[in-house]
């Protein structure tokens, strides 16, 4: 290396550490809309400038569904020093697991970590956001929300019931759900009792099933004691580790009623307000690595489980065409009578109706047939 190169290189290192100690200066300032730094006392611990409770829907015992919560809660106390903490409370713990969104409207907490079709009772259109029969898969989901509205849809939804979104998870295909006898027609749904959420649960009702909501948690024992035939509720590491395998023997796909499932934090919307800039980045930044461990871990997990039915006397079985197509048929009368009764549904409806026909010119040409 020439004498010349050498000292151009020297400039550009200390131009490089001048503006990272510009920076790591001006972060320190922590005015509004800039970025904050952990505050140390004369012990050199940690001072925390954010310490919320965050009650989770799902119990972080459960793999994949509830990692995720335990992950993001992690890297968010890792990357800002320890200064920023988030405490993770159970399903009941502090609050019911449906009523999350409740508890962070009404600020007796600040934060949440659920998924947002459990408030299809208060706000119709959540479950778009949630999840959509035969709607869009994991790729969709991220593109829609991150790059065509979908973002300032879901805050536009919430803002009224003094909630931000944050997207904070995403899983790809449920189980169609656990059944104790073979589903070899419609006729074998029709007079089920089955535990069913969201969307698919007014579809499945509609096609001839009695259809209830549970916690995770509360599952199990409905199965045992035969108070539900059949139940649906997520991936087949999850409802394995409930032990559903150990009843229904029956285990069904696709996951024709949550072809993806989004996750949220929730953040009361005066708490978010008063975040620093800085603050409200960070949350976003490791909600956004949360969505894509959280499928990747998903998408990983599920062949093991599936391949090691028979050990455990668990049939995996497809769906009968005649009994999917019924289904979507459904699916689309039911989703054009939620639009009609709701503005906000149909805003959003068409929005991923949109993005979707247009994404298919990509998608149909794009990648490899099913059979490749």
């Amino acid at each position: 290396m020439s004498e010349r190169q050498m000292s151009q290189r020297a400039a550009l290192v200390g131009v490089l550490i001048a503006f990272t100690v510009g920076i790591v200066g001006s972060l320190a300032v922590r005015p509004p809309g800039t970025a904050a730094q952990p505050i140390q006392n004369s012990d050199d611990e940690v001072v925390k400038r954010i310490s919320w409770r965050l009650p989770v829907a799902f119990a972080t015992n459960l793999p994949v569904l509830g990692e995720n919560a335990i992950y993001v809660t992690d890297m968010i106390r890792d990357v800002s020093g320890g200064a920023v903490d988030l405490q993770i409370y159970e399903p009941g713990e502090i609050v019911p697991a449906f009523s999350i969104t409740d508890a962070v409207r009404d600020r007796k907490v600040e934060v949440g970590y659920t998924w947002l079709g459990y408030d299809q009772g208060k706000i119709p259109a959540s479950t778009l956001i949630g999840a959509v029969p035969f709607g869009m898969e994991p790729w969709e989901v991220a593109a829609w929300w991150y790059e065509a509205g979908g973002r300032e849809l879901g805050e536009k939804l919430y803002l009224p019931h003094n909630i931000h979104p944050i997207f904070c998870g995403l899983t790809g295909p449920e189980t169609a759900g656990w059944f104790r006898k073979p589903i070899r027609s419609l006729e074998d749904i029709q007079g089920l009792k089955i535990r069913f959420a969201g969307l698919g649960g007014k579809v499945i009702e509609r096609v001839g099933a009695s259809v209830t909501m549970l916690p995770g948690g509360e599952i199990f024992q409905a199965l045992e004691k035969g108070a539900i035939d059949a139940s649906e509720y997520a991936l087949p590491i999850v409802d394995r580790a409930l032990g559903f395998h150990q009843i229904a023997k029956y285990n069904y796909y696709p996951g024709w009623h949550q072809p993806a499932t989004s996750t949220h934090l929730l953040v009361n919307i005066e708490t978010w307000h008063n975040l620093s800039l800085a603050d409200q980045k960070l949350l976003e930044a490791v909600c956004t690595a949360g969505v894509i461990r959280n499928l990747s871990n998903a998408e990983a997990s599920q062949g093991a489980v599936i391949a090691g039915f028979p050990d455990i006397g668990v049939s995996a079985e497809m769906l009968p065409d005649e009994v999917l197509r019924e289904l979507q048929r459904v699916t689309a009368l039911v989703l054009a009578e939620e639009a009609a009764k709701d503005e906000s549904f149909r805003e959003i409806l068409e929005s991923q109706q949109a993005f979707r026909a247009t994404y298919a010119h990509w998608k149909s040409r794009a990648y490899l047939p099913r059979d490749f």
